[in-house]
């Protein structure tokens, strides 16, 4: 399982686009196999995959994850593929449906069967990665265009997937998923199984599935969870990660979080292993009340796991 960190924890006067660099270059610099960029409503991720790979060299630059919702098949292709080139082919370009909560207040989208709009949206911007052409009319897209580009390679693309229609999707048409807030029962038992045979009834390779969840390197494991509890609760209410919270049996966020001290973080990374996972990506958390130290000790524990899975 290759071992890849978020951006952050970053101090608030670092959290910036130069900071966020400056995040990449020190992951690249610590070994680190990949680095998950999440997309809000700040810094563009692209972008950031852009400028960051302008920056180092090897680590690979995961958007975790874009929204489909947010810009057309075409656009997508336009940015990943100059991103792409910028990181000199570094790129896996995580894509998602986002959430009926969010969909219509911030794109002026309908969350309407999201999975067959997923579907197409793949249909029109795969032909474009990969041949820089498509002519594309499906119920939900159209897309006809050819585009200029010589010398960019085709980003990877992974499918935010938890659902079984977008994990058969996944590993029918991409090289994996990309999860956040599943537990180690539900990717052993839903994720990994449906995705698994998805990819192969279709004749793929085995897929990706990557794991991202907050994790803390402590000695006061309840403090750790009532700070997930209270920073990320909000994931818990909704839809599409209750879902997954619940096939885990999980009442909220810090029921899946990884905490406790080195060798319990260590088992518990080494059973996502066993589950299925082929990577993780860590969600720095901390016992609140200040805490300063567990962001070291985690990351000095995730460095000198890298390989060793």
């Amino acid at each position: 399982m290759k071992i890849g960190i978020g951006i952050g924890p970053l101090p608030r006067d670092k959290r910036d686009l130069k900071g966020n660099i400056e995040w990449a270059v020190d992951a690249e610099s610590d070994g680190f196999d990949s680095l998950w960029i999440s997309h809000g409503l700040a810094i563009d991720s692209l972008q950031l995959v852009a400028l960051a790979g302008e920056q180092t060299s090897k680590i690979e630059l995961i958007t975790g994850v874009i929204p489909v919702y947010s810009r057309s098949p075409l656009l997508m292709a336009q940015q990943a593929l100059t991103a792409n080139e910028a990181a000199d082919g570094r790129l896996s370009l995580g894509l998602g449906v986002a959430h009926p909560e969010s969909t219509a207040v911030l794109w002026n989208a309908t969350y309407d069967r999201p999975a067959k709009y997923m579907r197409e949206y793949l249909g029109a911007l795969i032909p474009l990665l990969e041949d820089r052409a498509v002519d594309w009319a499906g119920e939900m897209i159209i897309t006809s265009a050819s585009m200029g580009f010589k010398s960019p390679p085709t980003p990877s693309v992974l499918l935010a997937a938890m659902a079984p229609l977008m994990l058969k999707l996944a590993g029918e048409q991409t090289d994996g998923t990309i999860l956040w807030m599943c537990g180690r029962k539900t990717v052993e038992t839903h994720i990994a199984l449906r995705i698994n045979r998805a990819a192969e009834a279709a004749g793929r390779r085995a897929p990706r599935v990557c794991v991202a969840l907050p994790i803390c390197v402590t000695d006061e494991p309840e403090a750790a969870r009532e700070s997930v509890a209270a920073t990320l609760g909000g994931y818990g209410r909704l839809v599409n990660y209750r879902a997954a919270l619940d096939i885990e049996g999980a009442a909220g966020p810090e029921d899946v979080a990884i905490v406790g001290n080195e060798d319990e973080v260590e088992a518990q990374l080494r059973d996502f292993a066993s589950a299925g996972a082929t990577d993780f990506f860590a969600s720095f958390t901390t016992t609140g009340r200040g805490d300063t130290e567990s962001p070291l000790r985690t990351r000095a524990l995730l460095k000198r796991l890298i390989g060793a899975f």
